[in-house]
């Protein structure tokens, strides 16, 4: 059944103040003197501070909170190339998830530009303004070229959630259903549906997990990418096998685990049955999967499960990731993003999976308990622990790799502040919906 009708997720856009977000001033305006040290003269004082110290824009402005979400449109959700325009709603929703998570301010940056290097070059030229970039909703292969170059150009973090936010969240996933199936990593063989941006970075994360390239079956529209066919672009020769072992039915014979990025209906209960022992399946298709959850589970009941769908066990949502990565790294003025704290951010849900989840996390789910096990291998986006747990480890693989620029001296004392923040943060949220009396 569905949770809401077209017309109510259109006026849930359009009621009261259009949109999904605002800018709200956080410091008083109500007097002369307010009002001289907003703007003119006062505000030359802190002008004159950074212009002196250009760090300390981080203390005068509120670039050390701010994350650019940029799009140009042309691979929004599973709606494909729809232009800036229309993918604006989305930038608009990871804006307001970015609060809600973890208090971080955005701006959503939607660009008429098709153009890589044109493209960069805007971003580039926004850098003053953003203490980090998400890069959302970019086709590939541009998508890489572009956010590589940026990472080489531009001095803070700069994230392709697409690529990135969901081989994270499935990489805990991972981490968790070895310790139960038994398996052995560098054994797994793997068999992806999908060949696109968030298929490659997947594939490539798992690669740091342990999984070892040669047992890596990636297939596209056309097939198993093999050094037979001509049409591969350098990125998808990456995963090419020597050989063509046939259709993605004769790939999944013996797999340990499949990772579905592709299109609803691509898998079959037959294919379900020809995989290995206490298979893997993260069938990530949105809205609809590669194959149904009850029928995966039907067809192998010792499968660990996964969908992106919130109504089933294990489901694979990028907003586990990216509020609480950009959090921590933003908290010690991070340089980039990197691979270390990428893999501290999955092992940090991992192990929050395997503690008992609070009574107000299955409230929302409806059950009675969530306990780790073949159901519960990820935790849930609604446990407000994920702050701490998370942006806590990924600010602390900054530190450890060199790319902090603010190392956080007692970490529990920020465990503690991140409680506290976000506290504040969602009354703050809900105060301002609420002024709006809006029923939605």
């Amino acid at each position: 059944m569905a949770l809401y009708t077209k017309q109510e997720a259109l006026e849930y856009h359009s009621k009261g103040h259009k949109g999904k977000v605002e800018v709200v001033p956080i410091k008083p305006c109500k007097t002369q003197k307010h009002l001289s040290m907003a703007y003119s003269p006062g505000v030359a004082e802190a002008c004159r501070a950074i212009h002196q110290d250009q760090s300390l824009v981080y203390e005068y402005t509120g670039r050390g909170n701010l994350v650019a979400v940029v799009s140009n449109g042309t691979a929004v959700l599973g709606l494909g190339n729809i232009g800036p325009h229309a993918g604006k709603p989305v930038m608009e929703g990871k804006g307001v998830l970015f609060k809600v998570f973890a208090d971080v301010d955005v701006f959503d940056i939607n660009l008429d530009c098709n153009d890589p290097d044109k493209l960069i070059e805007i971003v580039k030229a926004l850098g003053p303004t953003f203490g980090g970039i998400n890069l959302e909703d970019i086709k590939a292969p541009e998508c890489f070229y572009i956010e590589e170059k940026l990472k080489g150009m531009m001095d803070i973090p700069v994230f392709h959630d697409d690529q990135h936010g969901t081989a994270i969240i499935s990489g805990a996933g991972l981490i968790n259903a070895l310790e139960i199936s038994g398996k052995r990593v560098e054994d797994m063989k793997l068999v992806i549906s999908g060949a696109g941006a968030a298929a490659i970075a997947c594939a490539k994360f798992y690669l740091n997990l342990g999984i070892q390239k040669e047992n890596v079956y990636m297939y596209d529209s056309k097939g198993l990418l093999h050094d037979g066919r001509k049409d591969l672009n350098e990125t998808k020769k990456f995963f090419s096998q020597k050989k063509d072992v046939g259709s993605l039915g004769a790939g999944l014979k013996g797999a340990d685990m499949f990772l579905g990025l592709s299109a609803a209906g691509t898998v079959s209960k037959d294919m379900v049955k020809g995989m290995g022992k206490n298979p893997i399946i993260y069938a990530c298709a949105n809205p609809d999967p590669e194959i149904p959850y009850p029928d995966a589970k039907e067809a192998r009941p010792d499968a660990i499960m996964g969908t992106g769908r919130s109504d089933f066990p294990n489901q694979i949502n990028n907003v586990l990731g990216f509020p609480f990565i950009f959090r921590g790294a933003l908290d010690v003025q991070a340089k980039a993003i990197n691979e270390e704290m990428k893999i501290a951010a999955a092992k940090a849900l991992a192990a929050l999976a395997k503690e008992p989840a609070p009574d107000y996390v299955c409230q929302a789910y409806g059950v009675k308990e969530l306990k780790f096990g073949v159901d519960y291998v990820i935790p849930k986006p609604l446990d407000l622990r994920l702050i701490e747990w998370e942006s806590t480890a990924v600010a602390q693989a900054a530190m450890d790799t060199g790319v902090a620029r603010k190392p956080i001296a007692d970490m529990e004392a920020y465990k503690k502040s991140l409680r506290e923040r976000l506290g504040e943060s969602r009354k703050r949220v809900e105060a301002f919906v609420d002024m709006y009396n809006l029923d939605v």
